[in-house]
């Protein structure tokens, strides 16, 4: 089984309202899809992110190693959240981010890890 990065994208300016009717609906729908993963044994980890506002980039120059605030591109989308899973090869993994972008409603991108 191979290991696959499924990313959740969304515009640039999200914001999450955890009260709201309609990110309820989502949450509900995205358990039940974490619920099918997991009895699957495709699921691994899932994280959701804070905007990329929130975000702190490094980097390296002259061997020294500076800091700065917001996200490291500038894009009109960012990641929201991700998910790892194992899968017996890209199709299978693909028929599960079909089922990703269903729960979430957003976009999802399909990644395989590197082997080694």
């Amino acid at each position: 089984m191979s290991q696959y990065l499924m990313s959740v994208w969304h515009d640039a300016d999200y914001e999450v309202d955890f009260s709201g009717d309609e990110f309820q609906r989502i949450v509900a729908q995205v358990d039940a899809y974490n619920e099918e993963l997991t009895a699957a044994g495709a699921w691994v980890f899932a994280g959701g992110l804070h905007p990329a506002s929130s975000a702190t980039v490094l980097r390296l120059s002259d061997g020294e190693v500076s800091m700065t605030d917001g996200p490291y591109a500038e894009t009109k989308e960012q990641m929201g959240g991700f998910w790892v899973i194992e899968a017996a090869d890209l199709d299978a993994a693909l028929e599960w981010a079909r089922k990703a972008a269903r729960a979430c409603e957003d976009p999802v991108e399909v990644r395989p890890f590197q082997d080694g």
